[in-house]
């Protein structure tokens, strides 16, 4: 037993002093064994040292191998992983017993690493926010700068710094922003030198503006015509001032006369219209009929269709007189001379037609670039004009053939063409929803009418010589007054597109239209409402023509027919004259 006692307490006591060379070794956890494991141990080695033989130890922290599992909440050191370093040989694993220099060392390499380490999305996204700063700090300097508010001076500008003094389609704010933008790179990127020459030369042109004109020249906007084309200037405005005093005169007399009743007058010609009747219907053509056109005197219609030939037709019998063969391709539209019995036909093969009744081409219109659309005379008969697909509109001299003008104009193809009953002026439509009118005399666009949200497919002068009537594939007619350049009227006309508008020739007092809904309408040029529904057509209408009186109206259709309408009052008056 003695023995026992003296093993036991030498194995204390070397325990004791293992636990002192620890806490000697590391100053920070010895501190903690102390005051964390000495008070809980007491009961616990009370019974340990009851015998009497180890009186001196009981005071001890004897045994201190338990201390580590109170302790189990102390931080635990991770491994440090260190990325390999190929390169450099020289830092490798520290061979050293201190916990500080491994820490130490081991966050300075992660830090590292960490710190230099950028992915490529956070470039981008770093790269995206600098050009943005960038972007603003120049949009803040342009905005600092003085730039002159005169086209101008801009161009002039603009042409010092050695830019274009305009881009194509751009407007004199677009030219001014810029400028702006020019000037403030140039600001930004140091170069105010040549910015201050710029003002400079800029102030000396403008002190040297009286005696340098080359700002000041105006360079008109407009091609050169032929002398043929002067000459047909001429012939237009003698004609012109004529036919408009003439017209003039006639109003004048209307209002002035007791005699007169105008209200009368337009009364029983809208009773007229309103009586019209089919009267006849023939197959005009193997193909769909697409035009025709009256003569002067009523005595004869001319057809055309898309198998390329024209026919003319004996009224009010229609009976085929002659057959006029010669385009290659469809026929678009055919139309009476004003003066004599010639007439002119439009095709696809991109060239129009002059004829004699007899059915033999007497001269051919070439020069279009595509295919042909409406065609029209001029009141005078020695003119005639073409509207085409190559987005133009054209005028021949019926006597000798020759190209005298080659008016655009129109951002897309041309439709409709028809001339003033005067003379004077010229009106086109196309499929640029748009009407523009021209001054025969001096080769200029008056008027650019603006309203229609599809294609313009017909137009038409009133014989009053201020109203003028428009119809497309919108299916509505607009009534325009060239007086007050605007819309008058909107005429929601048909269910389908309008094909073809005409006014009665004579004094316009009323207005036929067309449309692909196979009828055809009359209006009233008083309040421009419905006065007649003409109905019999099986397929879509493409063209009308009203005869000089205003008792007849012809109508063709897809369906390849021909239908005159005529007044019963008018069969009544042709009855009574044959008793």
């Amino acid at each position: 037993m003695r023995i026992m006692d003296v093993d036991e307490e030498n194995t204390v006591s070397a325990s004791v002093a293992d636990s002192s060379t620890v806490g000697a070794d590391d100053q920070t956890v010895v501190p903690a064994i102390d005051t964390i494991s000495i008070q809980p141990v007491q009961p616990i080695i009370a019974p340990l040292i009851t015998t009497p033989v180890v009186p001196p130890i009981a005071p001890l922290p004897a045994v201190p191998l338990p201390a580590p599992r109170p302790l189990a909440p102390l931080p635990v050191r991770p491994p440090i992983v260190r990325p390999p370093l190929a390169q450099n040989g020289d830092l490798k694993a520290s061979d050293s017993d201190s916990d500080q220099d491994e820490s130490g060392s081991g966050h300075a390499v992660a830090s590292e690493s960490h710190e230099y380490e950028i992915s490529e999305e956070s470039r981008l996204v770093r790269e995206r926010q600098e050009k943005a700063i960038q972007e603003l700090l120049m949009k803040r300097r342009a905005a600092a700068l003085a730039v002159p508010t005169n086209d101008g001076a801009v161009r002039a500008r603009l042409r010092r710094l050695g830019e274009p003094i305009t881009l194509f389609g751009e407007r004199e704010m677009e030219r001014r922003d810029r400028l702006r933008t020019i000037m403030a790179k140039l600001d930004a990127e140091g170069q105010l030198e040549m910015l201050m020459k710029a003002h400079e030369d800029e102030e000396a042109a403008v002190a040297a503006a009286p005696t340098e004109m080359e700002e000041d020249i105006q360079y008109p906007f407009y091609t050169e015509g032929s002398q043929a084309l002067l000459e047909a200037r001429k012939e237009i405005a003698k004609y012109s001032i004529v036919k408009s005093a003439l017209r003039l005169h006639r109003a004048r007399r209307k209002q002035g006369d007791p005699d007169e009743d105008l209200d009368a007058e337009i009364d029983w010609s809208l009773k007229q219209a309103a009586s019209l009747v089919l009267d006849c219907s023939e197959i005009g053509d193997d193909r769909p009929l697409s035009g025709c056109s009256f003569s002067h005197d009523g005595k004869m219609l001319a057809t055309c269709a898309l198998s390329g030939v024209a026919k003319l037709w004996s009224v009010p019998e229609v009976k085929k007189v002659s057959t006029l063969k010669g385009h290659t391709e469809r026929a678009t539209d055919i139309a009476f001379s004003p003066t004599g019995y010639h007439l002119a036909t439009a095709s696809a093969d991109r060239t129009a037609r002059l004829w004699n009744t007899e059915g033999s081409a007497q001269r051919t219109f070439e020069g279009h670039l595509d295919r042909l659309a409406r065609i029209a005379f001029h009141p005078s008969g020695k003119y005639l004009g073409t509207a085409s697909f190559d987005k133009t509109w054209r005028l021949w001299d019926v006597e000798t053939g020759d190209e005298l003008l080659l008016q655009e104009g129109h951002s897309r193809s041309v439709y409709g063409l028809s001339f003033h009953h005067d003379g004077s002026l010229a009106a086109s439509c196309g499929l640029d929803s748009l009407a523009r009118v021209w001054d025969l005399r001096s080769g200029r666009s008056i008027l650019a009418l603006e309203g229609h949200v599809k294609p313009v497919l017909g137009v038409s002068f009133s014989p009053n010589g201020y109203h003028l009537a428009t119809g497309g594939e919108d299916n509505s007619c607009r009534i325009w007054d060239l007086r007050k350049r605007k819309s008058l009227y909107i005429i929601p006309a048909h269910s389908n597109l309008v094909s073809q508008v005409k006014f009665e020739p004579q004094e316009g007092y009323f207005l036929v239209t067309s449309s692909y809904d196979m009828t055809a309408k009359v209006w009233s040029s008083r309040d421009f409402k419905p006065v007649q529904t003409l109905s019999g057509h099986e397929a879509k209408v493409t063209s009308l023509d009203v005869v000089g009186d205003g008792q007849c109206v012809a109508t063709v259709s897809h369906d390849r027919t021909i239908k005159l309408w005529s007044s019963k009052d008018n069969e009544k008056e042709k009855t009574m004259d044959i008793d």
